[in-house]
């Protein structure tokens, strides 16, 4: 079920990705039919545009601060906070700075 990622070790999320100037970068740890789990690290200024998931998904910031445009309401989340977005509702994220993020998609 799980991959890119040791079993029966510690570790922390956050170290997962590192951050890469001028990108987002993700590493894909569950995806399947029922649910998706990505960790991701944004470059100050970077984006994901705004798109729409087939399933409710929640996001927690691991690192930094990032900016959530959920339909028409915006969320600055700080590592340890978390948001859901819901199912077929438009959503967008933004690095206000460098952060890092847990993303999981329930379908």
């Amino acid at each position: 079920m799980y991959k890119n990622i040791e079993k029966q070790a510690k570790l922390s999320l956050k170290d997962l990705v590192d951050y890469q100037a001028g990108q987002v970068v993700s590493k894909t740890l569950v995806q399947n039919e029922k649910v998706s789990m990505t960790i991701f690290s944004f470059d100050k200024g970077e984006e994901i545009s705004t798109h729409a998931a087939a399933g409710d998904a929640m996001v927690t910031v691991l690192d930094g601060k990032g900016r959530f445009t959920v339909g028409e309401d915006v969320f600055y989340l700080e590592a340890g906070e978390t948001l859901i977005m819901p199912k077929d509702i438009p959503h967008a994220v933004y690095g206000e700075e460098q952060f890092k993020m847990q993303l999981i998609v329930s379908f």
